[in-house]
């Protein structure tokens, strides 16, 4: 869903930075071959994910939530040349086809990719971290958050994706079995109040929250 009217938000895309065309090509892939290739970040949101990432020029990077890796390789862009990426995904179906990708980028080498849960797969990693992005089940929200929070390096970042969810953060009531709306509001406010970040929350697309670790 986009919160602006479609011809802004064609203006918005066409005066941003051109889609890679590695990326292009992923992109199409993911839209031949993949279910849900709604999931994909896309071209703007992939290009605000990759601005961020070379404005802080991050060491370690993790993402909770790989998909087919196209948010990754945004990621990746603003890495130091020492830096790693740890990406988790649940759907083992999908590791040969993020990888194929990674390979491609040149980024291949600082790309770990984890199949698992990530709850189960985070406290085995042995890394403080200066850029998260969580894009997975939106039940897991708040837990993904306090799984890592105590790993962030002072000033890290965490980027939330679909923090606005269509707009249902707005419903005061859900359908017995959306869990996911009542869990983003949850999340959202753990943001709002959490002492330990400070957070602004930007309407791109589905919403994109920005947390800095203080």
């Amino acid at each position: 869903m986009n919160f602006l009217p479609e011809d802004i938000d064609s203006y918005v895309v066409t005066h941003s930075q051109n889609e890679p065309e590695l990326l292009q090509e992923l992109n199409r892939e993911t839209y031949q071959k993949i279910l849900q290739p709604r999931m994909l970040s896309g071209h703007f949101q992939g290009r605000v994910l990759s601005m961020i990432s070379k404005l802080l020029n991050p060491k370690n990077i993790l993402e909770i939530g790989t998909y087919t890796g196209y948010s990754a390789l945004c990621l990746a862009e603003g890495i130091q040349s020492s830096g790693e990426i740890h990406t988790i995904d649940i759907n083992e179906e999908l590791f040969d086809f993020q990888r194929k990708y990674f390979d491609k980028s040149g980024f291949g080498n600082q790309i770990i990719q984890h199949t698992g849960n990530a709850l189960d797969i985070i406290p085995k990693l042995d890394k403080n971290f200066d850029l998260v992005f969580i894009d997975a089940d939106k039940e897991n929200y708040v837990n993904y958050f306090h799984a890592i929070i105590d790993n962030m390096n002072p000033g890290g970042i965490i980027l939330s994706d679909n923090v606005l969810w269509s707009g249902k953060v707005l419903d005061t009531e859900f359908k017995k079995e959306d869990t996911s709306t009542p869990a983003l509001i949850e999340y959202n406010k753990l943001l709002k109040e959490d002492d330990r970040v400070e957070t602004v929350m930007l309407p791109i697309r589905d919403g994109l929250t920005i947390s800095r670790k203080l």
